[in-house]
């Protein structure tokens, strides 16, 4: 008796053709999905660089309108003077550049300019450095690291005469001048 049940070899084909297609059509999908998601984070990096950049050239001209205040309150024509006023000029046409700009753009013109203008171009940086450095340090807490506590107005300035508590530790010397007896 033959098996009725054997698949015959053109309905194989059918369900392998049919399963291609439904794979095809899947993958497509995954690809057009795939690709609206790249375009959303390309997008939204995009705004991102666009705002970063927007905001490092009003920095910029902020750094350049403080050099330039600094450059003005110095002796007219002295070479702190020239070299501020100077840094000045650059640092606000680097952030005429970088607002009208591309990344891409600013690249190559960040570039040029260091190759142009080396020793302006390491001024700057060293400058926004220092800008940096006091900023940072100005976001920082006042508060004393102590827990508020400022040993200057202590009224025994005298070390503690046994401070491990052992018996027999012998005492630290207080510091010169300080717990001296008179004879």
């Amino acid at each position: 008796m033959t098996d009725m049940n054997q698949a015959k070899p053109a309905d194989n084909r059918d369900i392998k053709d049919k399963a291609r297609e439904a794979a095809g059509k899947a993958a497509a999908e995954a690809r057009a999905r795939a690709g609206d998601a790249a375009d959303t984070v390309a997008s939204e990096a995009a705004n991102y660089a666009e705002s970063a950049k927007d905001a490092a050239a009003d920095e910029v001209r902020n750094v350049s309108s403080a050099l330039r205040t600094a450059a003005d309150e110095m002796r007219r024509g002295s070479p702190q003077e020239r070299t501020f006023g100077q840094i000045a000029d650059s640092l606000a046409d680097a952030s005429d550049a970088v607002r009208d700009k591309d990344l891409g753009e600013m690249v190559g013109t960040v570039s040029d300019f260091a190759k142009r203008n080396p020793m302006v171009f390491l001024g700057g940086a060293a400058l926004l450095g220092f800008a940096a450095t006091r900023f940072a340090k100005a976001s920082g807490s006042s508060a004393p690291h102590d827990g508020g506590y400022d040993r200057s107005h202590s009224m025994d300035r005298r070390a503690p005469a046994d401070p491990t508590g052992i018996s027999g530790a012998h005492p630290v010397a207080p510091p010169s001048g300080q717990g001296k007896v008179k004879a």
